[in-house]
């Protein structure tokens, strides 16, 4: 047994952070670490703020409110841990700045007026934001700007400014997630409720030049992850729980060879006591490591730590005892080798190896789930609005 799996299969909880109020996690982002400002833990809610935790210790540090619909996730800034973006529904993607809690977004970017956003990423050189657009009529949009064209801080004004461009033939629906590669920075992957899973090269010019590979994942992509130990490989999780993992190191190549496919992954693996596995969080590459977890919940709040390869899935751990409602997001921190969770019951839990469990906040402000009378609302299962075109 390795090490980092003898590290998955000893986690326990080491600090819970219970919500004073019924509200959603629905991302999580960590500073980039090893300089100033690493220390932060990103958490965007339900209620459309956005708060920072101490990584460490899980406390509330500060808070920022500014969107007005929801958000569609968070990230911290590859090279500035000071800086924190965000995306909405309310039609911008915004920057602030963590030193200043409570202040007013830095920049603000947006689009056309009926551009509504459901996915957005950040370059690995900062340099370009992409947004995915909800369906306008019949089309939908993929939204770059350049990230460092300052704008009035926190007004919308006339101009759109750092707007770089569009492209709108790539999808016909819904863009419900877009992924930019780690380590290149024109590499762009995108998926929607079409079907489709495309791959772009931005440094070829136009849309038609810049789009090297479609993949179909025959349903909704949910989530994207690029994996491998070169990092050449593409994993896309369903929003019906269906898996597949393509190899595109040759996106050039007429076909694109697929590693791992399955309609309903949950099959894949069978559980302890046959305990239920309902559905996917997502995927995380361990570059460390050279291997890619997936973690999956039931819908009594375990966990459940999965290793992906291309022979399939292998079980590794249950996390118990920790959340009572579906688990959203998750990201591992490899510095402090810990499991950051959090989900519709609106904890925020640390996982570490060997731990005990540490309550974080004070005890009159933490209320439980029933008394909260927290309503979870099932995972969301995004249905093709349209029959979807099938590729070889």
């Amino acid at each position: 047994m390795d090490a980092l799996e003898d590290t998955f299969r000893t986690l326990s909880i080491a600090r819970r952070l219970r919500p004073s109020e019924a509200t959603y996690i629905l991302d999580l982002s960590l500073a980039s670490c090893g300089s100033s400002g690493s220390d932060l833990l990103a958490v965007c809610c339900s209620s459309y703020s956005v708060h920072l935790h101490s990584r460490e210790t899980l406390r509330m540090v500060g808070e920022f409110h500014g969107h007005t619909a929801p958000l569609c996730g968070v990230r911290f800034s590859h090279l500035s841990p000071h800086l924190l973006f965000t995306g909405s529904a309310d039609g911008t993607l915004r920057c602030w700045d963590a030193r200043q809690p409570g202040s007013n977004a830095t920049q603000v970017f947006h689009s056309d007026s009926t551009h509504l956003y459901c996915s957005f990423d950040v370059s690995c050189s900062d340099r370009v934001l992409c947004a995915g657009t909800e369906q306008v009529e019949e089309e939908s949009f993929l939204v770059f700007w350049d990230a460092r064209m300052v704008q009035d801080r926190g007004e919308l004004g006339s101009k759109m400014g750092g707007l770089l461009g569009v492209y709108s033939e790539s999808h016909s629906d819904d863009i419900t997630t877009v992924k930019f590669h780690p380590q290149q920075a024109d590499r762009l992957a995108s998926g929607g409720t079409d079907g489709l899973v495309n791959v772009f090269d931005l440094s070829l010019g136009g849309e038609d030049d810049a789009l090297v590979t479609t993949c179909n994942c025959e349903s909704t992509a949910s989530s994207l992850c690029w994996t491998g130990k070169y990092l050449d490989q593409l994993l896309c999780l369903t929003h019906d729980e269906g898996l597949h993992l393509w190899d595109v190191a040759r996106p050039d190549s007429d076909d694109t060879l697929t590693l791992l496919r399955s309609v309903d992954a949950r099959t894949l693996v069978q559980l302890p006591d046959g305990a239920p596995l309902d559905y996917f969080v997502g995927g995380s590459w361990m570059s460390d490591e050279e291997r890619l977890l997936l973690v999956g919940g039931s819908n009594n709040g375990k966990l459940h730590l999965l290793d992906c390869s291309g022979s399939g899935l292998k079980f590794i751990n249950t996390l118990k005892g920790g959340h009572s409602a579906t688990v959203r997001c998750f990201q591992w921190d490899a510095i402090a080798r810990c499991l950051l969770t959090g989900g519709e019951d609106g904890q925020l839990l640390q996982w570490k190896a060997g731990a005990e469990e540490i309550t974080v906040g004070k005890k009159d402000s933490l209320k439980s789930i029933s008394s909260m009378q927290l309503k979870t609302k099932a995972r969301r299962k995004q249905a093709t609005k349209k029959d979807r075109s099938k590729l070889p």
